[in-house]
C-alpha cells in the first residue's frame, strides 16, 4: 500500500536547493531544480551520509555527496561517480498546487 505525504510548500525551497525531510519512515532528500522537484533516500549509499547536505548539480540532475563526493542521479538514483557503487531509492513527486507531495511505497 502506498501513501502520499506532504513534505512542503512549493516556495520553501528554492531552485538549486535540497533539503531532507523525515516522513513516514524514510528519510528523503528533496531536491529542487527549476520548477521541477526529486526526491531521493538521504542517505549516501556509500557512507551513511545525509545527501541534502551535499550539492546541488543543476545541470546533470544529481546530487554529490558532500563526504566523499559520489554523486547520484535525482531519475534513477544510480551512482554517477565513486566511491559509491548502490543507488539510492527515488520517489515520486506530485505537485498540487502549492504543496509538494512525495509518494511512499
Amino acid at each position: 500500500m502506498t501513501s502520499r505525504e506532504r513534505l512542503c510548500a512549493v516556495g520553501d525551497l528554492a531552485p538549486g536547493q535540497a533539503r531532507r525531510f523525515d516522513t513516514a519512515g524514510h528519510r528523503i532528500a528533496l531536491v529542487r531544480v527549476g520548477d521541477d522537484f526529486y526526491a531521493v533516500g538521504d542517505r549516501c549509499s556509500h557512507a551513511n551520509f545525509s545527501l541534502s547536505e551535499g550539492e546541488v548539480l543543476a545541470e546533470d540532475l544529481e546530487i554529490e555527496c558532500w563526504k566523499h563526493g559520489s554523486a547520484f542521479s535525482l531519475i534513477t538514483g544510480e551512482p554517477q561517480s565513486l566511491p559509491a557503487t548502490k543507488p539510492v531509492p527515488v520517489y515520486e513527486v506530485q505537485v498540487e498546487g502549492d504543496e509538494v507531495m512525495v509518494v511512499i511505497p
